[in-house]
């Protein structure tokens, strides 16, 4: 058997297990490059310069400075005032909770991530109101996955630096506007679908109703002295003054959070406008507001996606294999003689959508990108669009219940029956799959304009 292909099969066997059973894919990709290397004489060093020191740093720079702003509050902070710009208008509350998740991996957390903080509290709106909490929960995956791709996230690191090492065109904003819009069409068409655009009353107004009933009830309490907080089991009186020292709790900004928001900022500005590294930015500004604030700041270390980073870096150093045994080269050359660019694009885009319904979609994007290489070299298609139309394959299936995203959507759902909930995000996931590299093929590959 030759390097190339014990090497796509040693992959395959890799996705299989790591789906199967619950073993982390980067583990299993470092020993798999040490097989390799063993088979086919290839030296540890040569092993280990395939290792990408760059998006090491990337990964654990940014999932720190987000540990340390989920610690301090400051994505509570702005999660509620998301919510309060709305001013409690329940149709919007889906949208409110779109554009939070996205603004969350816009700025730098693992979708996850973004997803376990904004769904609990997502799902508790949908059941408090009456909304739909699959309409709810998939408008949070959706806009993770919309903000994704910004150029200081993790998907559009990765993406962005596996396409700079394959040595093709790089445009960072063209991939995550396509992503971005492209999510937010799929929203819509949801939202529209699930009736979310329905007239529903506001959170004011129900506040109105309930305060009503309070005074008819005790007619000698005035509405001004009464005010509406949400608990677990819908809307509860309490007094205003315990109401506003809960509010100065909940809503205030200290000064840790104002200097976390600066540092967000700053890594933004100097991403972006100056061309720092992510990495080493984020890194730093997570150093120093560490050292401003040390001891609320000791787990931080601890909270970093350390299983995330062993996936990544152990799948992009298998790969870097690959790529030296002849491998990538083999899978893109049989993709190129198809004859047909445009089917082998939408060839690839189909195999980065149906593994990365089983598997990590970060894992996916390492491995699938590298393999369009040879085909893309040829200049056939347009690099971008190809490279654009399989991120958003590889990851628009994170709805799937079998990956991180869906999982902790059914685990937060407040439904009577989980297994009917789990059946429907399982039947929305499988179209997913069949339907969205397709339209993503259409979209942004077909017309040529990326």
């Amino acid at each position: 058997m030759s390097a190339g292909i014990a090497g796509i099969v040693g992959l395959a066997v890799m996705f299989i297990v790591a789906t199967a059973l619950p073993i982390n894919m980067g583990a299993l990709a470092f020993a798999g490059a040490f097989i390799i290397g063993l088979l086919y004489h290839i030296p540890a060093k040569d092993i280990f310069s395939g290792f990408p020191g760059d998006l090491f740093v990337t990964l654990v720079g940014i999932t720190y400075l987000f540990a340390i702003a989920e610690n301090n509050g400051t994505i509570d902070w702005l999660v509620q005032r998301a919510v309060w710009l709305v001013r409690g208008r329940i149709a919007a509350i889906p949208w409110v909770m779109f554009t939070a998740a996205g603004l969350l991996t816009g700025v730098g957390a693992v979708s996850p991530g973004a997803v376990a903080i904004i769904a609990p509290i997502a799902l508790r709106f949908a059941h408090n109101y009456g909304i739909s909490p699959l309409l709810v929960g998939l408008m949070v995956i959706h806009g993770a996955q919309g903000g994704g791709f910004s150029p200081i996230s993790i998907y559009g690191g990765i993406t962005n630096q596996v396409v700079e090492r394959a040595g093709l065109p790089r445009n960072d904003i063209a991939l995550f506007l396509a992503s971005l819009l492209f999510n937010t069409a799929v929203a819509a068409a949801i939202y529209f679908f699930f009736g979310g655009h329905r007239s529903s009353p506001s959170v004011d107004q129900e506040t109105q109703a309930v305060k009503a009933q309070a005074c008819a009830a005790a007619p000698n309490t005035s509405a001004a002295g009464v005010q509406v907080r949400e608990t677990e089991d819908g809307l509860a009186l309490r007094p205003a003054a315990q109401v506003a020292v809960l509010e100065s709790q909940q809503l205030g900004l200290n000064s840790q959070r104002v200097l976390t928001l600066a540092g967000l900022l700053a890594l933004g500005v100097g991403s972006l406008a100056f061309d720092l590294n992510v990495g080493l930015v984020a890194m730093s500004v997570a150093v120093l507001l560490t050292l401003l604030a040390p001891k609320a700041q000791k787990r931080a270390v601890d909270q970093v996606s350390w299983s995330t980073v062993l996936l990544i870096t152990g799948v992009i150093t298998y790969i870097a294999i690959l790529q030296r045994v002849g491998a990538v080269d083999m899978v893109g050359n049989s993709v190129s003689g198809i004859g047909v660019p445009l089917l082998g694009a939408l060839l690839l885009c189909y195999i980065g959508g149906v593994v990365s319904a089983f598997a990590s979609s970060v894992a996916v994007l390492g491995a699938t990108i590298p393999l369009a290489v040879p085909f893309l070299l040829q200049g056939h298609v347009q690099a971008v669009g190809v490279v654009a139309a399989i991120a958003i394959s590889s990851t628009i299936v994170d709805v799937s219940p079998f990956s991180t995203n869906g999982a902790l959507i059914v685990a937060n759902a407040q439904v009577a029956d989980k297994d009917r909930f789990y059946r429907q995000l399982l039947l929305y996931s499988c179209l997913v799959v069949v339907i969205g590299p397709l339209l993503a093929w259409l979209v942004l590959i077909l017309p040529g304009w990326l």
